[in-house]
């Protein structure tokens, strides 16, 4: 089991945007020495629910200041930027780190990003599939051409060229942002595993992978290719860890519901759509129940849980809901000391 922490650099409030981005940055540095095996980030525009604007960015940052763990996106917004620029920056960065990067990617919100980088609607309504599959030909292969009405370019190397560079010849692992069947299909006919969302329990994500391996056999992907992909998947959640379970869900209650409010609020629409939100209270109840928040012992044995109902074994744990900095690298560290070792 791979267990590493989601990392969003959410602005509590009453905080600076400086204050949440060194919490990112350190919470990162500290995962790497409690043992954890990534860490995983996510990517925002324009709102303080997370003020990391670029993933590969800040996985560059973190990759030069550690050794060991794994770096990975959870997620670039793929409709907000051209494939091919997103996959020269991930093959820099899975050349450089020796492998240690992992590229996940998503199709992102109807947000005013797709209007302020101009990618528009379009983009994202319809656009991810064709721009998810020119991204993956740009990191498998040695050159590649634009054969579309959107992306219409002609032939071209790909510098650096990330099959050639390591010794092993693979190129950076890409995860899909799964939240729907549509998607799920879209990842299992590539051969793609799935990064599978907080706000989804064990019995739905268990659904997901089952119907994930049918269409990646009716893709005609082999038995040792979807074993491959199929142990890739990621489960993200929610981790905080106490000496009583009262006190974990106490610290989460008393944070997460005011950063949660500030941060959804603050969602602009690109076309005005009217949007539904979740309540902000119910919804952190619903990640403490779902997700490794309590002992030590309580949080292994929901892990186990999860990944016996699900077969996920890599885990994306988002470990800065107290909004503290102090009670984060703490959290970590028991994470790390303490829950894993129970599962390995």
């Amino acid at each position: 089991m791979r267990v590493g922490s989601f990392v969003l650099a959410a602005q509590f409030p009453g905080q600076g945007q400086g204050e949440a981005l060194h919490r990112a940055v350190r919470s990162a540095e500290v995962a790497e020495e409690a043992g954890l095996d990534a860490v995983w980030l996510a990517e925002h525009h324009f709102v303080p629910y997370g003020t990391c604007p670029s993933a590969v960015t800040l996985a560059a940052l973190l990759l030069g200041r550690t050794r060991r763990i794994r770096v990975g996106t959870a997620v670039s917004v793929l409709p907000t930027v051209h494939p091919v620029a997103l996959g020269e920056q991930a093959a820099l960065l899975h050349v450089t780190s020796g492998g240690r990067f992992s590229l996940g990617v998503g199709r992102g919100g109807p947000w005013v990003d797709l209007e302020v980088f101009g990618t528009g609607l379009e983009a994202y309504e319809k656009g991810f599939p064709e721009s998810l599959d020119l991204l993956v030909r740009w990191l498998r292969r040695p050159s590649v051409a634009g054969c579309s009405e959107r992306f219409d370019f002609r032939e071209v190397p790909v510098v650096p060229r990330p099959s050639e560079a390591l010794s092993g010849g693979e190129s950076p692992e890409v995860i899909v942002a799964c939240t729907s069947p549509a998607s799920v299909r879209m990842a299992a006919e590539r051969g793609l595993p799935m990064l599978l969302g907080m706000h989804v329990g064990d019995e739905e994500k268990a659904e997901m992978v089952a119907l994930w391996r049918g269409h990646a056999r009716a893709a005609g992907h082999s038995p040792d290719e979807i074993a491959g992909a199929d142990a890739a998947h990621v489960s993200a959640g929610v981790a905080q860890i106490a000496d009583r379970r009262t006190d974990a869900v106490e610290s989460l209650q008393k944070a997460m519901p005011g950063w949660l409010k500030q941060g959804l609020d603050a969602h602009v629409t690109v076309d005005d759509r009217k949007r539904s939100m979740r309540d902000p209270l119910a919804y952190t109840e619903l990640l403490c129940g779902l997700h490794p928040v309590g002992t030590p012992r309580l949080c292994a044995d929901r892990l186990a849980a999860t990944s016996e109902r699900t077969g996920i074994t890599r885990f994306a744990l988002l470990v800065e809901g107290s909004g503290d900095l102090a009670a984060t690298e703490e959290n970590v560290r028991r994470l790390g000391g303490e829950v894993l070792p129970r599962l390995r």
